[in-house]
């Protein structure tokens, strides 16, 4: 309890100044402000007092842009992956998030890339954006199931967050983040320290990928992370 108040105690008002100083260093480039976000992940694992460990880091794309599928239990997963990927990258998110007061101002800052899911047509019109962006050279990080899964368990996949494959075609890198709905389950505002552990799989091609492979991609992706997220601490 007494760490999870010291989280809360400290970890909001070092988040505002982070966000603020972010907006600043997008004056030196978009690169240096991802820098910024891993030092501000990492700092969120450790007043959490959380360890974190890194398995596949041989799988990044590091050479190229790639788009990085995750499964999602916590709110801890995004400084997870901060503080996990020593790789520049950038997160693609809803379009209201950024239209919120300062953290929406840090949002653009930093490039990541809005998604407008207001309409079917409006949402195609974002990916096909965002597919450019990726293969100007930007990986991006995906959660396709969408929002936190209540119970940890692997949750069912949108089809749209992989029509960036079929757009993009740059390799999927899925991954599996072990622990963090143990940490601070959906609902929760305790934090449990529990190890935690990121999994990175070895690269999907999508070289020649048509719109009429996407549930097939789709369920693949599903079906390696739901094997790692079950094999616990076994190679993925």
């Amino acid at each position: 309890m007494l760490r999870t108040l010291f989280f809360y105690l400290v970890f909001y008002p070092w988040t505002v100044i982070a966000l603020s100083i972010g907006v600043c260093l997008s004056l030196f480039g978009q690169n240096v402000v991802h820098r910024w976000g891993i030092l501000w992940g990492r700092s969120c694992l450790w007043l959490a007092g959380l360890k974190l460990k890194v398995t596949g880091s041989e799988n990044l794309t590091g050479d190229g842009p790639a788009i990085y599928v995750s499964n999602h239990q916590s709110n801890f997963d995004i400084p997870l992956l901060y503080a996990g990927l020593p790789i520049q990258f950038r997160w693609m998110a809803k379009q209201e998030l950024f239209n919120i007061p300062l953290f929406g101002l840090a949002m653009k800052s930093s490039g990541y890339i809005p998604i407008d899911r207001s309409n079917r047509k409006e949402a195609m019109r974002s990916l096909t954006a965002a597919a450019r962006r990726i293969r100007d050279g930007v990986s991006v990080i995906i959660f396709p199931e969408g929002t936190r899964s209540a119970d940890g368990t692997l949750q069912p996949f949108k089809k749209g967050a992989l029509l960036l494959a079929a757009k993009a075609g740059v390799p999927i890198v899925p991954m599996a983040i072990h622990g963090s709905h143990q940490v601070q389950p959906k609902g929760s505002l305790r934090i449990n320290p529990t190890p935690l552990l990121l999994t990175i799989m070895p690269p999907i091609t999508t070289t020649g990928l048509k719109m009429s492979h996407i549930d097939e991609l789709t369920d693949q992706v599903h079906e390696r992370i739901a094997r790692c997220l079950e094999s616990h601490d076994q190679p993925c």
